[in-house]
């Protein structure tokens, strides 16, 4: 006989879990120093699962308190005019975002459970700070005289637990057929109390419902991308935009040019994208912004071939080179380096009325100079 699922609650602090982040960003035991451990509980997949999630939330709010504080970053409120009682989101960029009259850095994270500052929750748990999280892209930008913006695209809804009435009234639509509750009706009461007691043991716990309600101009990545080019970067003051797009990011990147297509084109110089999820076909993607993205854009993707290595593509989009990693949730990181010196070269090319080249580099720079 299984045994009783231990309740779903957990500490809400890192301390709490009994981990904190060491001096070179890698999560470890307080107690051990060993890496975080998944399967705490032998048997219970659920339960560690949702360890898991409460740490990974945990680490989320972590995240955000370094960007204000090592990064200095601010909080910006989303919708801009949201009422006191609506659901709100939120995206952080630094103190002369909209007024450095040089250069603007844009970060758009992919999908999932990872929101502003992150990568990708399983590298900063099981790696490190600076291949999973977008600090290392911050600071470097920050030195070299860039303004930033950090997108928050997954924050999309709040959840609010469901009354005992929208309980009920979703548990009567979705019941089963009249005739099967008639049955059940008719089990005999000691025989069904022996099978509630039965099935309360055997089973897992029950989790409260909840519902979503969704954030005005912000209830998908593609609204939240389009809602901040809207609302702040296209109110910039900056010469040269710039952005970093990875995964499903760059998918909202690129929706955004379908939508804003014109604003794009005059006020962005170069988009990095990271094993970009877009599909230009899919997307519906017009010829002149597949000849812009040509020009403009170079997509880093998972590859077992070296660093800035010229990547084949079926589709007719922007130049493929590899991350030097066949990892998708590492090729932000592993092309870090490689990125910033695209940028350098789009700001001189543009300059120089010379489109940059990323695809025929002479000089590579390899990720362990950096």
């Amino acid at each position: 006989m299984k045994k009783d699922e231990p309740p779903l609650e957990f500490p809400d602090t890192l301390e709490g879990f009994e981990y904190i982040f060491n001096e070179k960003g890698q999560l470890r035991h307080i107690k051990t120093g060993e890496p975080f451990v998944f399967n705490y509980r032998e048997d219970l997949h659920r339960w560690n699962q949702k360890r898991y999630e409460a740490l990974g939330e945990i680490i989320t709010k972590y995240i955000y308190e370094l960007l204000q504080k090592e990064c200095h970053l601010k909080k910006v409120t989303l919708p801009v005019d949201a009422t006191e009682t609506e659901p709100k989101s939120f995206i952080f960029m630094s103190e002369d975002a909209l007024i450095n009259p040089d250069k603007l850095l844009v970060l758009i994270h992919g999908n999932g459970v990872v929101r502003a500052g992150q990568w990708a929750r399983r590298l900063i748990i099981n790696e490190d700070l600076d291949s999973g999280t977008q600090i290392p892209y911050i600071k470097r930008a920050i030195e070299e005289g860039y303004g930033v913006i950090v997108l928050n695209p997954n924050e999309n809804y709040i959840e609010v637990e469901k009354t005992k009435a929208q309980i009920q009234l979703s548990s009567d639509i979705s019941e089963e057929p009249a005739e099967k509750r008639e049955r059940k009706d008719k089990i005999p009461k000691e025989t069904k109390k022996r099978r509630d007691f039965y099935e309360k043991y055997r089973n897992p716990q029950k989790e409260k419902e909840t519902m979503q309600i969704y954030i005005r101009d912000n209830g998908s990545p593609e609204e939240h991308a389009i809602y901040v080019w809207d609302h702040f970067i296209s109110q910039s003051a900056a010469e040269n935009v710039f952005f970093v797009a990875h995964s499903y990011g760059g998918l909202a990147f690129v929706e955004l040019m379908i939508q804003r297509e014109a604003e794009v084109k005059n006020r962005v110089t170069a988009v990095a994208l990271t094993d970009s999820v877009h599909n230009v076909w899919h997307q519906e993607v017009g010829k002149t912004i597949r000849e812009w993205m040509r020009e403009n854009c170079c997509n880093w993707v998972s590859s077992s071939e070296p660093l800035d290595a010229s990547v084949e593509s079926m589709l007719p989009d922007c130049p493929r080179v590899s991350a030097g990693t066949e990892r998708h949730e590492l090729t932000s990181w592993k092309s870090f380096p490689s990125i910033f010196k695209f940028f350098s070269e789009a700001v001189k090319a543009k300059n120089s009325l010379v489109k940059p080249t990323p695809t025929r580099r002479s000089n590579r720079i390899k990720y362990e100079e950096f």
